[in-house]
């Protein structure tokens, strides 16, 4: 069984551009190697925002050396790259972006959103590349909300009855022999739980693998409530590598994020939008993009 280590969380929030008030839950350059293969987490909101006629988010930036996870659990965001992809993802939509050897996007409420106003609720993650496919061709995958797994988890009552105590959606990884839509580059389940108050819930962690669990609504404890490990809204229970399963309990009806994945051994060296293994491959990102190698949006 694996123990918890720590809860980690953030009080302090910062805009990304003007269109996403965030929280950093975890960085790399703090949590790098207990959180290997995930470098950051963003947790944007929930925020209410009025009607505009002027799109809010965040203009042309580059990427190199890792993949950018978008989760939208409230509202709408659009996003363009230089390789061409472009699209709006909704409630339960995810956008998996490769950025690899070298990418543009930029990120925005969607026409829809930005005329409506409305609740923002969304976590954007980065995931790490290990050196032999940092530079990669980037990628886009798009993973609608429908093609997302869904299992219903339950218990056992003692009249033998089966009763709903949660359900989980696999984004990426498996679950109970089913997998998710996904395609990584190394080893990992990312996965929403949603679990209701009072019930308990065992969630596989491989054996060595980094396993955490970020709370976005709720309240959880691992092990013993009085142990103190417990996490609510913007905070994660992060475990040992040690075991292979990971046992909490809702203290309210809580909806969460599971990150576990095997961690890349390699150092990490970032610098602002690039995270590479040496200084010498920051220096070839940064004049490659000042150079105009990472191409253009159009």
């Amino acid at each position: 069984m694996k123990q918890c280590i720590g809860v980690l969380g953030n009080d302090q929030g910062h805009w990304v551009g003007d269109g996403f008030p965030v929280r950093t839950l975890f960085f790399y350059q703090e949590h790098g190697q207990q959180m290997s293969p995930f470098l950051m987490l963003d947790f944007a909101g929930p925020a209410e925002f009025s009607p505009s006629e002027k799109s809010r988010g965040v203009g042309s930036h580059p990427h190199r050396g890792f993949e950018t996870v978008t989760i939208v659990y409230e509202g709408e965001v659009a996003h363009a790259d230089s390789a061409g992809n472009g699209g709006t993802i909704g409630p339960g939509d995810v956008q998996w972006m490769t950025a690899g050897a070298g990418i543009l996007h930029e990120e925005f409420h969607s026409r829809q959103f930005t005329q409506e106003g409305g609740v923002l609720n969304m976590v954007q993650l980065w995931v790490n590349l290990p050196a032999k496919h940092k530079m990669t061709q980037p990628n886009y995958q798009a993973i609608l909300n429908d093609g997302i797994p869904r299992i219903v988890l339950h218990k056992i009552m003692p009249n033998q009855e089966r009763q709903t105590i949660g359900a989980v959606r696999i984004i990426a990884g498996s679950y109970e022999g089913i997998k998710g839509p996904a395609n990584t580059f190394t080893p990992m389940n990312v996965l929403d739980l949603s679990l209701q108050k009072g019930e308990t819930w065992t969630m596989p962690a491989p054996e060595g693998w980094n396993t955490s669990i970020v709370v976005l609504k709720g309240k959880l404890t691992a092990g013993e409530l009085e142990a103190g490990n417990v996490a609510q809204d913007a905070q994660m229970l992060v475990f040992s590598k040690s075991g292979q399963e990971a046992t909490i309990t809702a203290l309210e009806d809580t909806s969460a994020l599971i990150l576990s994945g095997e961690p890349i051994d390699e150092p990490i060296v970032g610098y602002g939008p690039f995270v590479m293994n040496t200084k010498e491959e920051i220096a070839k990102a940064i004049s490659d993009f000042n150079s105009g190698n990472f191409g253009k949006i159009h």
